[in-house]
């Protein structure tokens, strides 16, 4: 967390002190292989994930649990999602997007427990999952329709004279994708816990603690929200561009 300190009667802290990745043991090099706080919370999400599905569910029962209800609740909602999207030829690929849907709404939500790390905030983690997303739907749209995959970016309803400067648009647009998904998700994050930080540093002035007291828990509940609605922008904008690979004349 963001160190803080009283210099010349004022108070200095430094909200993005909350985003280093440190090792786990020692204070050594991080390299790609050393175990981070970045690790440690990403595998507690998906700890947490097993633990809703995998556990809270495994006595199936016909009146289901509470932690039963909350994972029929997601997958309804996210299957439900990719079928009105993607129509019934996108059904197959919705386990891709319930994990990615589940991972990014759990990262987001620990992300606001006190001490925790988040773990979506971090550009690496969100750009893997960006660009993951972009680089599988590119293959299934070649695999599924070969060279006519690129009718995507070729409108036949556009007048003759313009198609070729909106297919250099398309193709800009497209290839933007990846960064589009990655950078929203990780700003949108990252602003918020931010400004959380921020009116905490003013909390600790005596004048202004009540103010940024009520400020700190008016941001917490729009982030609560934010949370929520970042993972499902995410995996709409998936559904998206899964329609987009499987018909791309449409």
């Amino acid at each position: 967390m963001a160190t803080e300190a009283q210099s010349d009667g004022g108070l200095v802290f430094h909200p993005l002190d909350q985003f280093i990745t440190k090792p786990l043991f020692g204070d050594g090099i991080v390299h790609w292989y050393t175990p981070t706080n970045v690790t440690l919370w990403m595998a507690i999400v998906v700890l947490s994930i097993v633990l809703v599905f995998v556990v809270g569910s495994r006595g199936r029962a016909i009146v289901p649990s509470r932690m039963q209800s909350v994972g029929e609740l997601m997958y309804g909602f996210v299957y439900k999602m990719v079928e009105d999207v993607t129509g019934k030829d996108g059904i197959k690929y919705f386990p891709y997007i319930m994990t990615l849907f589940v991972f990014v709404l759990f990262a987001n939500y620990l992300a606001l427990l006190p001490m925790s790390y988040s773990s979506t905030s971090m550009i690496a983690v969100t750009a893997v999952l960006g660009f993951g997303v972009f680089i599988a739907i590119t293959i299934l749209g070649f695999v599924l329709h070969g060279a006519s995959f690129l009718g995507l970016f070729w409108l036949k309803d556009a007048p003759l004279a313009l198609r070729p400067v909106i297919a250099v648009l398309e193709v800009i647009s497209y290839f933007v994708r990846p960064v589009s998904l990655s950078i929203r998700l990780a700003g949108n994050i990252t602003a918020g816990h931010v400004v959380i930080k921020v009116f905490a540093g003013f909390a600790a002035l005596t004048i202004a603690s009540p103010a940024a007291v009520l400020g700190i828990v008016a941001i917490y509940g729009l982030e609560v929200l934010v949370c929520g609605i970042q993972a499902y922008v995410f995996t709409i904008l998936t559904c998206v561009y899964l329609k987009d690979a499987l018909h791309p004349a449409h």
